[in-house]
């Protein structure tokens, strides 16, 4: 498979590597970006990158590839998926596919105008051994019907400073740090759930990297952990003192059109963190944790475990087994048609109901998504995309 790369940051210079490792063939013919910080892991692994072009335009006018990569950051990724789907070639974007609501409309668009089977999305969770099997769990009818989920995101608090000192550090290029990393987790609970969420409450904010945190105010000069992670384009030193606007902590509460209740909290200083859920239905309760590797499935009438399995991380996976699956299943579908488990519009909604937490956190006050639903469905019909 011949690729061609808008963005050739750290994320899609990991993934040429994982692809070549899923695709003999996979072949890199040329890449756009001014800094690319992903060649040095396409260097190590002797990926050739291909030719340079001056520009994204003239990257997807040269042609002579499969599938266009888009890993830029978030907020070019509207302008670069365009491009694609206006040339009529294939299009895998990074998450998230977008990074606010009137880039979804316009997305919403312009996939009514080119169709959504086109764009595949590397929301990589969906790939994930352990979410397979919740999944089938679900449709086993074990768990019965779900009433609510209790799910979290916390990282170590070296990558909660890669934030601070990111590009993503600033929402109008990430869109938001529940956005940009928890719209994984977003897609995993929509996806369960089955429904659409209606209405939003969060709160959230910034109480540790602050000045007052800043270690060596009290003493330790040792300040290598926070810089373990490298940052890329426009990047900063800054940690304590970062000057960027996303938080660093956050909860929320969602309803979703079935009923469903679902709370959700991430923290970016969690020493021992852990990615998991807990999933109440009305036959069994369901457990799981990414980073520790477990699921588990315990039976209401007789207390019994039903479901116990555990989960070894792989040596070439960034996302528990997650990455080569993905980078095997958009190889199959870019050469034989086959199916994905996760879609654009999947991507859309969970990046709306991100997006809608952010609104609620800023606003203080409940957040209605009906009428967001209303405009995007428009915008996904020929004549909203007129």
């Amino acid at each position: 498979m011949r690729v061609a790369i808008i963005g050739l940051g750290f994320r899609l210079g990991y993934l040429g590597h994982v692809f070549r490792e899923m695709d003999p063939d996979f072949e890199i013919v040329g890449y756009y970006d001014p800094a690319p910080a992903g060649m040095a892991t396409l260097t190590e692994h002797g990926i050739p990158a291909g030719i340079s072009h001056e520009s994204a335009e003239a990257l997807v006018k040269a042609g002579g590839f499969d599938l266009l990569m888009i890993g830029s950051p978030n907020h070019f990724h509207l302008d670069h998926i365009r491009l694609g789907l206006e040339a009529g070639v294939k299009v895998f974007s990074e998450k998230p596919i977008v990074s606010s609501l009137e880039d979804t409309y316009a997305l919403a668009a312009l996939l009514a105008k080119y169709g959504h089977e086109t764009l595949s999305v590397g929301l990589v969770l969906r790939y994930a051994p352990l979410y397979r099997d919740l999944l089938a769990a679900r449709d086993a009818g074990t768990l019965g019907n779900i009433v609510s989920i209790e799910a979290a995101e916390h990282i170590y608090p070296y990558h909660g400073a890669f934030f601070m000192r990111d590009w993503r550090r600033y929402e109008k290029w990430s869109g938001s740090f529940m956005l940009e990393k928890c719209c994984h987790d977003l897609d995993l609970y929509n996806g369960l759930i089955q429904a659409r969420p209606e209405r939003v409450a969060s709160f959230g904010g910034r109480k540790t990297f602050i000045p007052a945190n800043d270690p060596r105010t009290y003493g330790v000069n040792d300040m290598d952990m926070f810089h373990k992670k490298p940052s890329g384009w426009n990047g900063s030193d800054k940690v304590f003192d970062s000057d960027g606007d996303i938080i660093d902590y956050q909860v929320a509460i969602v309803e979703y059109a079935n009923g469903v209740g679902m709370n959700f909290h991430t923290n970016l200083n969690a020493p021992d963190q852990f990615r998991r859920f807990a999933a109440f239905g009305t036959k069994a309760q369901a457990e799981g944790d990414f980073i520790r590797g477990f699921f588990r499935v315990t039976d209401v009438l007789s207390e019994q475990r039903v479901i116990d399995r555990e989960y070894k991380a792989t040596a070439l996976s960034q996302h528990y087994g997650a990455d080569e699956e993905m980078a095997a299943g958009i190889v199959a579908n870019v050469t034989r048609g086959a199916a994905l488990p996760v879609s654009t519009l999947d991507a859309l909604e969970a990046g709306v109901l991100a997006l809608s937490m952010d609104q609620a956190r800023h606003s203080r006050q409940v957040v209605d998504l009906r009428p967001v639903w209303d405009r995007y469905d428009e915008a996904l019909t020929r004549k909203g995309a007129a």
